[in-house]
């Protein structure tokens, strides 16, 4: 085989050493340290400072206040149907992601409404609702549906649940449960209208007044407070709709399952059970 270098080829060569001076100027690494310094106090800044931007990142403790609040705005908003506020339920069984747990927090309202007129007024709710709410009803395979977001990641459902019964829910999602929840809900029983119409409404009904159980409130949106106090009764021996008649100013609904009445501006919700009566006596938001 031929040794000879063929003519037009150079010869083989080692690699060229580096070029002096190819290193970054100091002032471009001047610049990317206060650059990494000041992205650094931003990020810091950020964390202390900005609302999160998503559910999971809000606690409990920074959802209550929306969620006592929306409850109220709901009872300012329900028109002539009889509200009764139900006591808050925290459920600390969810889980945010695999490896962290989480709880939610949900406040309902029910309200009594003339037979056939539940789906009229959902949408009389929907329309006196706060406009960022953006409160809507529409209609699904299960019937009417209010919902609505009342901010934070807070959502409101609204829907009839049987004749003359309508239910709205408040519910935060699955979120960190932070310190609690320590808002507006339940409490000691203290003397106000609402006690004294539910000690008529158990006299009426024949049963003595005993000790009702804890009071629930939620503020109102225009100042003051919606207050909700029951007690059960166990079955009496004369109708209930016909022994509390007497009482009711202004009937609202009388159906199989629920009496509802207003009176000197006081709602009394009598919810007939098959073995005891329930009754829910709330004083509301004006509207």
């Amino acid at each position: 085989m031929s040794s000879a270098v063929h003519t037009g080829y150079p010869p083989p060569t080692d690699p060229r050493p580096p070029v002096s001076g190819s290193r970054w100027p100091r002032w471009l690494i001047a610049a990317t340290v206060v650059w990494a310094v000041l992205l650094a106090g931003l990020t810091w800044v950020s964390s202390r400072q900005d609302p999160p931007t998503v559910r999971e990142q809000r606690t409990l403790t920074q959802a209550g206040p929306v969620v006592d609040g929306a409850v109220g705005e709901l009872v300012a908003a329900a028109g002539g149907g009889v509200p009764a506020l139900a006591p808050p339920e925290v459920d600390r069984g969810c889980r945010i992601s695999p490896l962290a747990h989480g709880a939610t927090l949900r406040r309902a309202v029910e309200l009594a409404a003339p037979v056939g007129e539940e789906r009229a007024l959902l949408e009389q709710i929907s329309d006196r609702l706060p406009a960022r709410w953006r409160a809507g009803v529409r209609l699904t395979p299960d019937g009417p549906r209010l919902r609505a977001d009342a901010g934070e990641f807070v959502i409101v459902i609204g829907r009839p649940v049987a004749d003359g019964r309508l239910r709205f829910t408040v519910d935060t999602g699955c979120r960190p449960l932070g310190d609690g929840y320590a808002g507006a809900g339940a409490g000691a029983v203290a003397a106000g209208p609402e006690a004294d119409r539910l000690a008529e409404a158990l006299r009426a009904l024949g049963s003595p007044a005993g000790e009702p159980e804890a009071l629930v409130t939620a503020p109102c949106p225009g100042g003051g407070v919606a207050r909700t106090i029951r007690s059960a009764t166990g079955q009496v021996g004369t109708s209930p709709p016909a022994a509390l008649a007497p009482l009711a100013g202004a009937q609202v609904v009388e159906t199989p399952e629920v009496y509802a009445y207003w009176r000197d501006g006081v709602a009394v919700l009598a919810d007939l059970q098959p073995d005891r009566i329930v009754l829910s006596v709330t004083t509301g938001c004006p509207g």
